[in-house]
């Protein structure tokens, strides 16, 4: 099944539920950055987390930065996700991996560790929003729901899931839930919605057993007045750097960096952090830069 997001809402708008498929580009991250089983499910499970998060910005170019950094063996992970159903991310440790939890689980929690989460939202003009607050466990799906709540003032049920088998990643995606204000009031209501999200066995067993994103929210929420939006999204892994930015960033280092790299390499060797694609810049480039940089010097005395 292709990577894919859907939008609905139920109690006549009170409730706001968005669905995300995202096996396929959870398995090139895995490849990219030859991910080990548990930084799998943790970079994975945060991809899913930014995109669901990002599905509800307005603006086109709306993108949302989420950072976990904890004092486990993972160290941080970082993901960057957009409106428009693109998402990039990495860890800072790929290859560590553990014994699996007391529930016989990879243990995300143990590598993240304790730590912080921090949010950025990017609505395209103004100052980013910016947020931080304490992890509550590492396994990534109850700190966010912990920051939409805390941060948004939101009340929010989030479900992530991450299935890795020898081939690969087989089943990945989540669901978010959310009551909103007109809602919140009605106390059955919310209830009703926290046991039946409690009793799910998490989200990579119902894409497992051949469900899709629709018969997944209609068995949740199918008579709470479920409205699924016709609009399918379209998810997918990708990168925006380019050798023109790599460039501009080598550029940054100032002249005397640059000769320095010439004279000892000959050249500089750039690895995007996000995907892993290395960029090759020789001497030629470099000096150009150089002047570049003394021409713009001129100019500004």
């Amino acid at each position: 099944m292709a990577d894919q997001l859907i939008r609905a809402t139920a109690a006549e708008g009170g409730i706001r539920a968005v669905g995300a498929i995202t096996t396929r580009l959870t398995e090139e991250a895995r490849q990219r950055h030859q991910l080990s089983y548990v930084a799998t499910a943790a970079l994975g499970r945060t991809m899913t987390a930014g995109l669901l998060m990002a599905s509800s910005m307005k603006r086109a170019k709306s993108r949302v930065n989420v950072r976990v950094k904890g004092d486990g063996p993972l160290g941080g992970i970082l993901v960057d996700a957009g409106l428009d159903g693109t998402v990039r991310g990495y860890v800072e440790n790929s290859a560590v991996e553990l014994p699996p939890n007391n529930q016989g689980k990879l243990d995300v929690g143990g590598a993240v560790g304790n730590g912080y989460l921090y949010v950025v939202r990017d609505v395209g003009y103004g100052y980013p929003y910016s947020s931080t607050v304490e992890l509550v466990s590492g396994e990534i799906g109850d700190d966010v729901a912990h920051y939409l709540v805390t941060s948004e003032q939101t009340p929010s049920a989030l479900v992530l899931g991450v299935f890795v088998g020898a081939s690969g990643v087989t089943a990945a995606g989540g669901l978010l839930i959310q009551v909103l204000p007109k809602a919140a009031r009605d106390e059955n209501l919310v209830e009703t919605l926290e046991s039946r999200v409690a009793a799910l066995s998490g989200f990579t067993p119902l894409l497992q057993a051949g469900l899709s994103l629709t018969e997944i929210l209609q068995d949740l929420l199918g008579d709470m007045g479920l409205m699924i939006f016709p609009d399918t999204q379209m998810l997918r892994f990708n990168c925006n750097c380019s050798f023109d930015r790599v460039l501009g960033a080598l550029k940054m280092l100032g002249e005397a960096e640059l000769q320095d790299m010439i004279a000892k390499d000959d050249g500089a060797e750039v690895t995007c952090d996000f995907c892993r694609n290395v960029y090759q810049a020789n001497s030629a480039h470099l000096t150009q830069l150089i002047a570049d940089l003394q021409t713009e010097s001129s100019a500004s005395v």
